[in-house]
């Protein structure tokens, strides 16, 4: 029992670091939405940024994972919690919208390193037949602070204000990065080798990237499908505001209950699969979740009053902490430590390229016919991309990139 518990000891630490910077990540949001709103007061500049994320990924992600797997991972995550800390406490001095959107975009840049970054360390530092439930746990943590940072946000500015809030957001990255500090260096780093960041060295490991893809056709099949399938949750996510106050004519504490409603169905998800995880295997982690969100998707698209959206949102919730943790953890056991951080910048590449398109291709569909066609269009094709998705997913012959057999082995011994 107590060699269990000691084993799961740096994986506590790092837990609590993504935790606590998720929360400071949503204190954030809902601070800098305020912000922009008061200083324009035009919902587009609040709109703009959705933009600002994928836009700078797509011009960072060419180069992120060239330097984030010739160095420590753990470094290039405390660096990134910094680098948010110091940004967010600027954010208040900023004179106008032009300084505010390019620390913005510098908090996309720290934010476009850190998630190749902390996927690949995970995968260092967590043991192949632990992953699962550290995954499971990670999504508890992430659907808590989901809750937790707006309420949190929410309270701050309301007892001192929004400068003040966003002050005190930035001890959150501190000491996510200070929890770091107390975990190890799992790998050995020799600086002499580490090659120069120039053309010539992303266009060589871009050629890593194709050769991994070519020579893993199926994990590359498994999850650029999921993101492409995923972009359809993200288009429809970014007109979610619109949608239920003009089209379903949802208030404004309507739409913030609605909110709350999913995080808790996103807590009790998380919290079912946590306790529950080993019983689960990935691929009906990934395949029921993927069905189950986007059945949840089609009656948000269908929903005509405060109570039909709320059990669209609580099946979405729910079922969407399953889905992440499945195909972050088939994701880690299928792609080599060596290489994450490249295959992982490229893939998001890719994911923020096609986020552009569809966020811009809603928005002119949606003026061109109604929004809830649009929606309701989107939904539906989502739910047949997501059946054909699983149907992969569940082929016998590909069982094998689905297997725990250490984890199973375990079980028996114990």
């Amino acid at each position: 029992m107590r060699r269990n518990i000691s084993g799961w000891k740096d994986s506590v630490l790092l837990l609590s670091s993504i935790g606590i910077s998720s929360i400071g990540n949503f204190i954030y949001i809902v601070a800098i939405n305020i912000i922009v709103y008061q200083l324009t007061g035009s919902a587009t500049a609040v709109a703009g940024l959705w933009i600002i994320g994928p836009l700078t990924n797509i011009l960072t992600k060419l180069w992120t994972g060239s330097f984030i797997d010739y160095r420590s991972k753990r470094k290039v995550m405390q660096v990134t919690y910094i680098i948010r800390g110091i940004f967010i406490c600027l954010i208040p001095f900023a004179p106008n919208m032009v300084v505010i959107y390019g620390i913005l975009v510098v908090l996309s840049v720290a934010n476009a390193f850190f998630n190749p970054a902390s996927t690949t360390y995970v995968a260092i530092l967590v043991p192949k037949e632990k992953r699962k439930r550290f995954n499971s746990i990670l999504s508890f943590a992430v659907s808590g602070a989901f809750i937790i940072g707006p309420a949190i946000g929410g309270s701050l500015i309301l007892l001192t204000s929004v400068e003040i809030t966003l002050w005190l957001n930035a001890l959150f990255f501190v000491i996510s990065a200070i929890l770091l500090l107390f975990l190890p260096e799992k790998e050995n780093i020799d600086k002499k080798t580490i090659p120069k960041l120039n053309v010539s060295q992303v266009r060589q490991d871009f050629t890593v990237v194709r050769k991994f893809m070519s020579d893993n056709k199926y994990v590359s099949f498994i999850y650029l499908g999921f993101v492409l399938v995923m972009i359809f949750s993200f288009a429809m996510d970014a007109q979610e505001v619109v949608f239920t106050q003009k089209v379903i004519g949802l208030s404004e504490f309507e739409y913030s209950l609605l909110i709350s409603i999913t995080g808790i169905g996103s807590v009790i998800g998380a919290i079912l699969l946590s306790i529950f995880s080993n019983k689960f295997s990935l691929r009906y982690m990934i395949s029921i979740g993927l069905i189950m969100m986007t059945i949840g998707y089609v009656i948000y698209s269908f929903s005509w009053s405060f109570s039909s959206i709320v059990v669209g949102f609580v099946i979405l919730g729910f079922f969407n902490v399953i889905l992440n943790a499945g195909i972050m953890t088939f994701y880690q056991n299928n792609v080599p430590v060596e290489v994450m951080g490249r295959v992982t910048s490229i893939y998001q590449l890719i994911q923020s390229a096609l986020q552009v398109i569809f966020i811009l291709a809603i928005g002119i569909t949606a003026d061109l016919v109604s929004l809830r066609i649009t929606i309701v269009t989107m939904a539906l094709v989502m739910l047949i991309a997501s059946l054909i998705f699983s149907i992969s997913v569940l082929k016998r012959d590909k069982e094998s990139y689905y297997r725990e057999d250490d984890f199973e082995k375990d079980l028996k011994v114990k």
